[in-house]
């Protein structure tokens, strides 16, 4: 995906920014609404299972024991690893727009299935399958909002469209506050099939990739999109990579030369504990407050606190990354969440704990969309893609680690305190690592 087209289809500098007309505008809304609605669905189907888990460990129809919870946790985000590479290249064959459609098809119709679970080996191999259509959602739905918003309002136009994730969060912990007492975890499972509805939706609004579209020489349906929100046609010349970029391994042998080894590992170190962090607490947090003592009730509205705040935060985070640069507010989101999540080991009272957790959602979810933005700037044009990719793939195993390890804590039955002080350490670590990133000033295309 080639970073320099624009709405109107040319190259854009910084001397030479063109305004959307209004009509490309309406374009550039309807991508990211379609890509927003994408992204809530994800947020709702891997935030739920951390709002179900305490459920999950008491229904003796599963015999879960706390490691096992943790193992299932992580098989939808080790297969997200695997989506976000065999679901790429099938977007290349099939399009952008209906690889989206496809993976929201399996990923809901997975939460359907896991909803009649009947084994534990069952709900953690579909949760694994419906981890291979999520990997894939994700970085599609970011490259269609990126190649459909205006170079100057990409990063505010990614964020928004992100902000659905957590809001997803926010809507599973509603629903677990509602009905898991009356109805059971199997019942939120089959809310999650409700995203199938989309599926009209998106075939009949949401426009096909320009980039591919010309790319594959179909240059009809790309005009016929150009000419219904009245932009122009991206040339052969704009959509195609670079020699560099063409050249995978060269690409890789970029982000390990030696200018740039330092600032990929530290990258990666910043991804892995801050995916750790995100996941660790989305599976955890209300178990984990259940075991320091809070009712389950309470403990379920501390996770919607969790994700309410980081859609907020994300959007803020944001606006503050443009005005003071975005690693220093990267760093001191997560050193906030670290001190946050360390004090809620002390129990604190209710008029204390709302504000940490919110801390903490702002610096651990909020800002990661901040963070994706920030490599995606850093590196130049021709190893960017490979940049992220590679990153992302290191912060998915981290994520991955976070369920496994807080299962782990439970199991090994160490003071409760502890859960709470490795996950600070991971947000401490995320919070120095960003820091030791060389300063690179951000690049426009």
């Amino acid at each position: 995906m080639n970073e320099n087209l624009s709405l109107n289809g040319k190259s854009e500098t910084a001397d030479t920014l063109q305004k959307p007309t209004r009509t490309a505008k309406s374009l550039t809304a309807l991508v990211v609404f379609c890509c927003f609605l994408t992204i809530m669905a994800e947020g709702y189907d891997l935030g739920i299972y951390g709002a179900v888990m305490s459920s999950l460990l008491t229904d003796k129809s599963l015999g879960l024991s706390p490691v096992q919870a943790g193992l299932i946790g992580s098989y939808a985000l080790i297969g997200m690893i695997i989506g976000n590479v065999v679901v790429g290249s099938l977007s290349d064959l099939i399009g952008r727009k209906w690889t989206l459609i496809t993976c929201i098809g399996i990923f809901s119709i997975t939460m359907g299935l896991s909803a009649m679970a009947a084994s534990p080996e069952m709900l953690g191999f579909i949760r694994f399958a419906g981890g291979i259509a999520l990997g894939g959602a994700m970085p599609i739905a970011t490259t269609l909002t990126i190649e459909y918003a205006p170079v100057r309002r990409r990063s505010l136009m990614n964020a928004i469209m992100f902000s659905g994730y957590p809001l997803g969060g926010v809507l599973g912990a509603l629903a677990s506050l509602f009905f898991l007492n009356d109805y059971g975890w199997r019942f939120l499972f089959w809310l999650g099939l409700s995203p199938i509805v989309l599926v009209p939706f998106l075939i009949w609004k949401l426009p096909e990739s320009l980039n591919f579209l010309v790319a594959r020489n179909r240059k009809q349906e790309a005009e016929a999109i150009c000419k219904k929100y009245q932009i122009d046609l991206p040339t052969i010349h704009q959509v195609e990579n670079t020699k560099d970029s063409k050249n995978k391994l060269g690409a890789i042998g970029f982000l390990f030369s030696k200018p740039y080894l330092r600032t990929t590992t530290f990258f990666w170190v910043t991804f892995f504990m801050g995916l750790l962090l995100v996941y660790g607490l989305s599976a955890w947090l209300p178990k984990m407050m259940v075991q320091a003592g809070y009712p389950l009730g309470s403990s379920l509205s501390l996770l919607l606190m969790l994700n309410f705040t980081a859609i907020f935060g994300a959007l803020g985070a944001g606006a503050a990354a443009d005005r003071w640069g975005s690693k220093r507010v990267i760093s001191i989101a997560y050193f906030a969440a670290a001190i946050s999540i360390a004090l809620l080991s002390l129990k604190p009272p209710t008029f204390l704990l709302y504000p940490l957790i919110g801390i903490a959602g702002i610096g651990s979810t909020g800002i990661l969309i901040i963070l994706n933005a920030y490599l995606t700037k850093y590196f130049p044009t021709h190893a960017r893609s490979t940049a992220l990719g590679w990153a992302s793939g290191v912060g998915r195993i981290g994520a991955s680690c976070g369920p496994i390890l807080g299962g782990l804590l439970l199991a090994w039955k160490v003071d409760f305190s502890v859960n709470f002080y490795i996950f600070s350490l991971a947000a401490l670590i995320a919070s120095i690592s960003i820091l030791l990133v060389p300063v690179e000033k951000d690049r426009l295309i």
